[in-house]
């Protein structure tokens, strides 16, 4: 298990700055020593880190090569919405070893944040990718959550994009809280499969804190992927690409899935650009300030 400790340096939902004025995510967990300096910003807390699929696919696969276990997160603004709310969710999120951008509204937080090659890493095409992947590298993969029929429409899925893949586990558990007795069994039974990528769908934030508890103990990567499973399986429609490069997927989704989304987006929405607008508002400060104090050093 790679250890994370606290480096107390600053209070979980802060934010430092760093040498260059930009600002990072202050939480109780150090970042494995492997992925402390893969760029990253932190948006509303919350440490995203800049990606493009080739690169997230290509660490993850060889994590799982390598038989770690490691959490990854990919942050959508709901994710970032709760743990603005929830300071033990923010701690679970930032104690992720890779979190991508799942959403457009997060890549251009990034972008305006400082990272102009961020690119969007959304979980229903990087578990396509993934798959795709992990066939052709022989990486045993696994499925956990979603209904009993949804997950079996989703391997048959993967399968027929990837037929080599090796689905070495898929379980879909009960809707309600396992046993300790359930737990250890589901455990051993991830163990035993030999499952090296296993891709969770549980819905934020459950699946974040499946994930948490359980690195450490699982020898593979998880990764939460949310309604993944129901696209992937075909049970929910995509959005249309131009819906998707204008950050206005929620409103698709929105419409097909209102009684389950209205509060989601509706609340969520709305307190993610107040906080983020806040937040660079204060590094734009910060950064006038440091202008400042360079040109007043640089006269002197």
């Amino acid at each position: 298990m790679t250890a994370r400790p606290g480096d107390g340096s600053a209070p979980v939902g802060s934010t430092v700055i760093d040498g260059e004025g930009l600002e990072q995510p202050a939480t109780d967990a150090a970042r494995p020593a492997d992925t402390a300096d893969r760029p990253s910003r932190s948006v509303v807390d919350v440490r995203i880190d800049v990606l493009t699929y080739t690169s997230a696919c290509e660490t993850i696969a060889r994590w799982a090569e390598a038989g770690e276990s490691r959490y990854v997160a990919a942050a959508s603004v709901n994710n970032i919405a709760t743990a603005s709310r929830d300071p033990g969710f923010l701690a679970v999120m930032n104690r992720s070893d890779l979190t991508t951008s799942d959403g457009m509204p997060l890549v251009w937080a990034l972008r305006l944040l400082g990272a102009p090659e961020a690119e969007r890493v959304c979980g229903r095409e990087l578990t396509d990718r993934l798959c795709r992947l992990a066939a052709s590298r022989q990486i045993p993969v696994g499925f956990y959550g979603g209904a009993p029929d949804v997950l079996d429409d989703l391997v048959d899925a993967v399968r027929r994009r990837a037929p080599e893949l090796e689905v070495a586990y898929a379980y879909a558990p009960p809707f309600r809280p396992t046993t300790p007795g359930e737990d250890d069994a589901i455990r051993e039974e991830i163990r035993a499969s030999g499952a090296r990528i296993l891709f969770v769908g549980l819905g934020a934030p459950k699946q974040e804190r499946w994930i948490a508890e359980r690195v450490g103990s699982v020898p593979g990567v998880m990764i939460g992927v949310g309604a993944a499973f129901d696209f992937l399986a075909g049970r929910l429609p995509h959005a249309p690409a131009w819906m998707q490069r204008l950050g206005l997927e929620w409103l698709f989704r929105l419409v097909h899935e209102p009684r389950r989304l209205w509060k989601r987006y509706v609340f969520g929405n709305p307190r993610f650009v107040a906080l983020f607008a806040r937040q660079l508002i204060a590094k734009r400060i910060v950064d006038a300030s440091h202008r400042r104090a360079t040109e007043s050093r640089m006269t002197t």
